[in-house]
């Protein structure tokens, strides 16, 4: 039998999985449990690496295959520990792929629009009205309410820079950052969970909440898609075999949740000679046909897309 002192020193390891497409210009991920959690399972050892392990078991429980993945980062995941009765992690993995509607039935897995779970992320549009109407003036009375002066300077500080005020811009790839803070100052449903805040203080805002550990491990996975996709051609992943530079432009402004130029954009993609023609067109829009590329496959994929930052657009 094992004692509660040798459960301590046990540990479950479990496999976490952010599989990402963009479908009709939108942000997908693939879920389970009705969107309320990530696909995970745990590591098998008959496996050669956990990326194999993660794979198989995305695999067959989805039956959605990877293209490319990589590795996030470690989680202790609190939620599962008291479960469980021993130590409980969460190692997290990104993954690149296509969405295919071919599940049927509740229990199988879905993909949703991952602004379901950060509504104030997408600033395609201009500034979420969220922002203004609910979380700044929360953040900004949590940040009063701090026992001392300092303090209370720190957290107006770090509201500033989290959501571009002041002489601070907006920074796309701060995702983690702003959904750490808003966890701090009891705005999650998480936080309530977690006993961050009490049940009579709780002022949840909107956005879907998740099981486990399993919203800020999204986060961390839009941060770190943000920022590659300025300098690797990762989007290329999540693109079909033929598509138009509009296409292209959207699936980058769906991620990035920002608006692109237009012109720079599509400069930018021909200074580094990234796509070619395929001689087809299709429809674009309003019924005109567009030219229809492919990504080079013979361009290294190490090869950086642009030392500077995306052409966003600030205004």
């Amino acid at each position: 039998m094992t004692t509660s002192a040798q459960q301590q020193h046990l540990v479950q390891a479990d496999l976490v999985a952010v599989l990402v497409a963009v479908t009709n210009g939108e942000p997908r991920v693939l879920t389970t449990r009705d969107g309320a959690t990530l696909p995970a399972g745990p590591f098998s050892a008959e496996h050669r690496s956990l990326q194999a392990s993660l794979r198989a078991w995305v695999e067959s429980q989805t039956h959605h295959p990877l293209g490319y993945v990589e590795q996030l980062y470690t989680f202790p995941d609190r939620d599962r520990s008291a479960e469980l009765g021993m130590r409980s992690i969460s190692i997290s993995y990104l993954g690149l792929s296509r969405e295919h509607d071919d599940c049927s039935g509740a229990a199988q897995p879905g993909w949703h629009d991952w602004y379901r779970y950060f509504p104030w992320e997408d600033w395609r549009g201009g500034e979420p009205a969220l922002i203004d109407k609910a979380i700044l003036p929360r953040l900004r009375q949590w940040s009063k309410s701090a026992p001392d002066v300092a303090t209370r300077k720190q957290r107006l500080q770090r509201v500033a820079v989290m959501f571009g005020l002041d002489d601070n811009e907006w920074n796309e790839e701060l995702v983690l950052q702003r959904y750490e803070l808003l966890f701090e100052a009891g705005l999650m449903a998480e936080s309530l969970r977690y006993g961050i805040v009490e049940a009579a203080q709780s002022k949840a805002l909107a956005g879907e909440s998740m099981g486990h550990d399993h919203r800020r491990i999204l986060a961390t996975a839009m941060a770190r898609l943000r920022a590659k996709i300025k300098y690797r051609p990762v989007v290329f992943e999540l693109m079909p075999e033929e598509f138009s530079l509009l296409q292209l432009q959207q699936a980058v402004e769906a991620l990035a949740g920002r608006g692109l130029h237009k012109q720079n954009f599509r400069r930018q993609i021909e200074q580094q000679a990234l796509v070619e023609e395929t001689g087809q067109m299709a429809l674009g829009a309003a019924g005109r046909p567009a030219k229809l590329f492919r990504f080079r496959r013979n361009v290294i994929l190490e090869r950086a897309m642009s030392g500077n930052k995306l052409p966003l657009v600030r205004g």
